[in-house]
């Protein structure tokens, strides 16, 4: 392996925001950043209440009590009929797994939100437009 893999930042697992009240919470609660290609929200995961006590065959292990990083992807009709607004959802996903997965903070949540330019703009720009709100939020990891 060459210096540079070996230095890159590993990426952290993702998990996907799935519930509306998740949504609500960071818009709500998160804070925000609207770019060219889209719109960052983001806020510390809310902390489970940890009783000691586990439904039975279930244990804790390391990896369950261990921050994660969390996202959530969403496209209005702004940005196009059902196939343009799956394809902004690509894109963001590819987007958050490569930066929010080796620069984001553990521990919190985020949402992408697609644009009407998401789908217009060059991979690379959307990179930029996702570092940018990360480092504007002060969510960026070097690491």
């Amino acid at each position: 392996m060459n210096s540079a893999a070996q230095n890159a930042p590993q990426r952290a697992m993702l998990t996907t925001l799935r519930q509306r009240r998740e949504f609500l919470r960071l818009a709500s609660q998160g804070r925000k950043v609207a770019m060219p290609g889209l719109v960052l929200q983001a806020a510390p995961t809310l902390a489970q209440k940890k009783t000691g006590l586990q439904p039975s065959g279930q244990h804790n292990t390391p990896q369950q009590n261990a921050p994660q990083i969390r996202v959530g992807f969403t496209a209005s009709k702004k940005v196009g009929n059902a196939v343009a607004r799956n394809r902004a959802k690509r894109r963001l996903r590819a987007l958050a797994a490569d930066i929010i997965g080796r620069h984001g903070q553990k521990g919190t949540d985020y949402v992408l939100i697609a644009r009407a330019q998401t789908n217009e703009r060059k991979l690379a720009d959307l990179q930029k437009d996702l570092c940018m709100a990360l480092s504007k939020l002060s969510l960026w990891r070097d690491e």
